[in-house]
């Protein structure tokens, strides 16, 4: 039996609360057959407190062995005012960074049982499923020059450098394809060609990629800013949007509103692939953040949490009739009315967060 080694960092805030549920799944599947080995570290402000950086080298290293990382939530006002290279957030960073983690996916997903949450009208998003793959390495938050400089007259000027090399784009195109086949076959590209020379660029090499290695997917091309518009429009029309880092930071936000909570979406940073084993190094985490408002009060929503553990067992360990379980399992929990207060409807009574993990669990187990 293939053993997967799994690296847990709860974090802060909701972290720990939410990371609990996923433990449950774990556990069920480990009595079930499936291989998991378990390690748990500190990231955040949980680990500041106790290291004085945000993650320390041994979890670096465990993070660098695992097949797979799993990282809750970081940060809080607790750790406002410590230096900016060891806020919580720069233990994410770093993770992406020394991981070589280039490729974010971040799936929108609308469980029926769930369309009326949503700001947007039932039949726009009953049953919608994108997944938006974003560009996390490079781009404007990376490129240099970036600085603030004060000039000769007093005045100050701010530069933010937009840089793409070849390579970095082929890479997350072929991504995109990649998932695109294992789907409904559809990219669609979003850039900003008509005014940027990185886009006219990206629009270049995306479509070089198509022609040459994918030409059996189909292809279209389309301005960010009209793609955040389609999005609120009819955003089924999608199945793959790929795109750079600061246009996938603002679609994959506006594709997250569509389902009606940030507490329902999961997501997943991936490398390279091992040129021996074929392994990508990879993290998976919720879209949402930590919480700290309702932090130990037993009301976040484990959902996203679930599903990205959901999505590890999909895309690193090529478990996909257990992360189709897992995944009906929770559509079947929402459908039973089994909701937190985030996504519960007006005046029904919402469950906490471990009445959501045991709800799973129970429904895994009839299932299977």
């Amino acid at each position: 039996m293939a053993t997967h080694k799994l690296l847990l960092l709860p974090g802060d805030g909701i972290g720990p609360e939410v990371m609990r549920e996923v433990e449950k799944i774990v556990g069920w599947f480990r009595k079930r057959g499936v291989g998991f080995e378990t390690e748990t570290d500190l990231v955040g402000g949980a680990a500041y407190d106790a290291h004085g950086v945000s993650i320390s080298e041994a979890a670096m290293d465990r993070a660098q062995q695992a097949d797979a990382v799993l990282f809750g939530a970081v940060g809080g006002a607790k750790w406002d005012s410590v230096p900016y290279a060891v806020r919580p957030e720069a233990g994410l960073l770093r993770l992406r960074k020394d991981l070589g983690l280039f490729a974010n996916l971040r799936p929108a997903i609308c469980y029926p049982a769930l369309a009326d949450a949503s700001s947007l009208k039932r039949e726009v998003v009953e049953g919608l499923d994108i997944m938006i793959v974003r560009e996390l390495t490079g781009g404007v938050y990376f490129g240099e020059p970036k600085e603030i400089v004060t000039l000769e007259d007093g005045s100050q000027r701010a530069v933010d450098t937009q840089i793409y090399h070849t390579h970095e784009v082929e890479r997350i195109a072929r991504v995109a394809f990649d998932l695109a086949r294992k789907r409904r076959n559809k990219v669609s590209s979003a850039e900003k060609f008509n005014v940027m020379k990185t886009g006219v660029f990206w629009r270049q090499v995306v479509t070089r990629i198509h022609k040459g290695e994918f030409s059996d997917v189909e292809l279209e091309h389309v301005l960010a800013d009209n793609c955040a518009m389609q999005l609120v429009r009819w955003p089924k029309q999608f199945d793959v949007i790929v795109t750079d880092n600061l246009f996938g930071d603002i679609l994959s936000d506006i594709a997250a509103m569509l389902t009606g909570s940030l507490g329902m979406l999961p997501s997943a940073s991936l490398g390279a692939e091992d040129p021996v084993t074929g392994q990508r190094k990879a993290l998976y985490e919720p879209v949402h953040g930590s919480a700290p408002d309702i932090a130990g009060k037993g009301l976040a929503n484990p959902i996203a949490m679930i599903g990205s553990f959901g999505m590890a067992l999909r895309y690193s360990f090529g478990l996909l009739d257990e992360a189709d379980r897992l995944d009906k399992a929770i559509a079947n929990v929402l459908a039973s009315g089994t909701r937190t207060k985030d996504i519960a409807a007006p005046g029904a009574n919402a469950v906490g967060t471990q009445d959501v993990g045991d709800a799973i669990v129970k429904e895994l187990e009839a299932l299977s």
